[in-house]
């Protein structure tokens, strides 16, 4: 059984509640603290994939988990939305879906006599786009204009998605059977790629043991309500980042735009997207200000699945590739100076 949240816990969620200007370093950590114990108590043994999801949420960004099926990807995403009190839609992507299943259509009414649009799944504070490489890059690239501006556009019509806002994609291996790759400007919309991985030995004899007979879905309490999510989001914003700490950003991105191994490497948006997640990061650990460590932590995440390593570096076959750019990103942290703080 899941608590809604410990006393030191609400009082942090009614400064959210109150307003981004109440609420403090400490008592945005004690809020986020109670979202990650609620989600973690569903995800056994995976904190730190827990962790990714609320920073992009928090950083107002989308989040791809690239993993084997069964591992626990969709009820992640259940998980968070649950914890956050916010509306939730799955899409299962099948080759034979539509653009128009996920944003919506307009339809007409032979009663008013005009056509009105019927919002598509994609209209939730989370959405679940399960198996995303299952389907055609054509219905992959409904997800597009959604993902970067939370709007779509249907017969010439705005129509904006709700906020908070947060796509959730999972994906199989590409060199399973069926499935499509991402194009590199589908992937660049996704602020962090992340694998879940297979459990421990402990968390999977846990989960047979407490999930025989309940599901502890069923269980979870929400901590903070969608209105609270978007005054976190909006103090997670104001986190004080140093130009020194900018400057590294960029230089972290150039790095891998000049690297002799990368045929393709860091986008703008990937630079934006890295100091994004970092504030959230700070904020986490109850800092209202960036550190290098911050950055570097979030390198692999934000960087890894925009980058593509040539042939000779191991970008022949996927699994190869990953490892080169794991490699490769390692050595461009370490070639690339790391600010230092002057002494007073």
């Amino acid at each position: 059984m899941v608590d809604t949240a410990t006393d030191a816990q609400m009082t942090g969620t009614d400064a959210a509640a109150r307003g981004s200007g109440t609420l403090t370093a400490e008592g945005f950590a004690r809020v986020t603290d109670a979202i990650l114990d609620a989600v973690g108590s569903v995800i056994d043994g995976k904190p730190d994939a827990v962790r990714s999801a609320l920073v992009c949420l928090l950083a107002e960004g989308h989040l791809l988990i690239e993993d084997v099926p069964g591992v626990g990807k969709t009820m992640l995403a259940r998980a968070l939305a649950t914890s956050v009190d916010a509306t939730v839609r799955r899409i299962q992507f099948t080759p034979d879906l539509l653009p128009g299943d996920v944003t919506g259509v307009s339809v007409f009414n032979p009663v008013e006599r005009e056509f009105e649009f019927k919002p598509g799944a994609i209209f939730a504070h989370i959405v679940i786009a399960d198996e995303i490489n299952r389907s055609s890059p054509k219905t992959q690239s409904a997800l597009l204009e959604a993902m970067e501006e939370r709007q779509v556009t249907v017969d010439g019509r705005t129509h904006y998605v709700p906020e908070p806002f947060l796509v959730v994609a999972t994906q199989n291996p590409l060199e399973m059977e069926g499935t499509y790759a991402l194009p590199e400007a589908q992937r660049d919309r996704f602020m962090m790629r992340i694998s879940m991985g297979y459990p421990d030995a402990r968390s999977e004899a846990l989960m047979l043991r407490q999930r025989d007979t309940v599901n502890p879905l069923d269980q979870l309490k929400a901590v903070v309500s969608a209105d609270q999510v978007t005054s976190l989001i909006a103090w997670a914003r104001a986190v004080h980042v140093a130009p020194a700490i900018e400057d590294y950003a960029v230089a972290l991105s150039q790095a891998t735009r000049t690297h002799a191994d990368l045929r393709l490497g860091a986008s703008p948006r990937a630079t934006l997207q890295l100091v994004r997640a970092a504030k959230v990061w700070a904020a986490l650990d109850g800092r209202a200000f960036v550190i290098p460590d911050d950055i570097t932590a979030l390198l692999l995440p934000v960087f890894s699945h925009r980058l593509i390593p040539t042939r000779s570096a191991g970008g022949a076959r996927a699994g190869t590739a990953a490892d080169a750019i794991t490699t490769i990103l390692e050595r461009v942290a370490a070639s690339v100076r790391v600010p230092i703080a002057a002494r007073q």
